[in-house]
């Protein structure tokens, strides 16, 4: 018999674990601020006392909720296990959010019928690009660390381009452990900023958020040359024709990629200003 429960943090670290050994180069610290998030919306399907199948159903507030860390144990996989964790999943985040509210999800293409069926509407692709970080070149002045402005400014621009208040989140997530966070300052105005933090290849950028594709280039040069030489990655929205410019204009290849799907009214976002999104488990 199957039961499904909420996981404990060290069952966080195995959904982690699987995510890797699947090929999404999890952050290095990214378990740490995840379930600092919301410690509720972390779930694992457990038959005869071995978690066998993992998830995360992580809601901002009551207004907003996104489904990833879909996974079941690869020798288990085409018993069915999936379709009813999943179900579980989705139903369970409903409840923890208010009547309407909306739940995103990034999920593998070869999974999109499955997640249609199950009431998810395709909203655009969003494809993981691939480089080499670029160190020695010159930072522009206008750029800070993000760690040294307000919060408020800095957490006000994040949900213009997020569409939700994630403040928790926000607070670790710009001060990355071997990472770096950076603002791009017009007077004391915010007009972008981006993270770039170590994962178990290489670095990933994300979120990449900026009101010109000058200022994006400015962030990118900056974060790239923080990877100095090893593999960088950003995942860029395939409906922002000048985020997929910025990557053919540093030389990124498509690597990977996850289709964006919406449970609900799909939040209104500045796509042309989303040069990369922050991450395929938590949005």
């Amino acid at each position: 018999m199957i039961t499904y429960r909420e996981a404990t943090r060290e069952e966080l670290e195995t959904a982690v674990e699987w995510a890797a050994a699947e090929g999404w180069n999890p952050g290095l610290g990214d378990a740490s601020i995840f379930w600092d998030t919301d410690p509720g919306g972390f779930v694992c399907a457990e038959r005869s006392g071995e978690v066998v199948g993992t998830g995360s159903t992580v809601a901002y507030g009551r207004e907003f909720g996104f489904m990833g860390f879909f996974i079941v144990r690869p020798d288990l996989r085409g018993q069915g296990i999936g379709r009813d964790f999943w179900i579980w999943r989705r139903d369970r985040l409903r409840t923890r959010l208010g009547r309407g509210a909306a739940i995103g999800m990034d999920g593998v293409f070869a999974m999109q019928p499955f997640y249609a069926r199950g009431g998810f509407v395709f909203s655009h692709r969003n494809l993981r690009l691939a480089g080499t970080g670029q160190g020695g070149a010159s930072v522009d002045p206008a750029l800070v660390e993000l760690g040294s402005l307000p919060f408020e400014q800095v957490a006000g621009f994040d949900r213009h381009h997020f569409g939700f208040s994630r403040e928790v989140f926000l607070r670790r997530w710009i001060r990355p452990e071997g990472g770096l966070g950076l603002g791009f300052l017009d007077g004391d105005r915010i007009r972008g900023f981006g993270v770039v933090r170590p994962c178990r290849t290489g670095f990933k950028i994300g979120p990449l958020f900026a009101e010109t594709p000058e200022v994006a280039d400015a962030l990118f040069v900056a974060l790239s040359g923080h990877a100095g030489g090893e593999s960088v990655f950003l995942d860029v929205p395939e409906n922002h024709p000048a985020a997929l410019e910025l990557g053919r204009r540093h030389q990124l290849t498509e690597s990977f990629g996850c289709a964006r799907m919406y449970h609900g009214p799909a939040p209104e976002l500045p796509w042309n200003q989303i040069y990369g999104v922050t991450t395929f488990e938590l949005g």
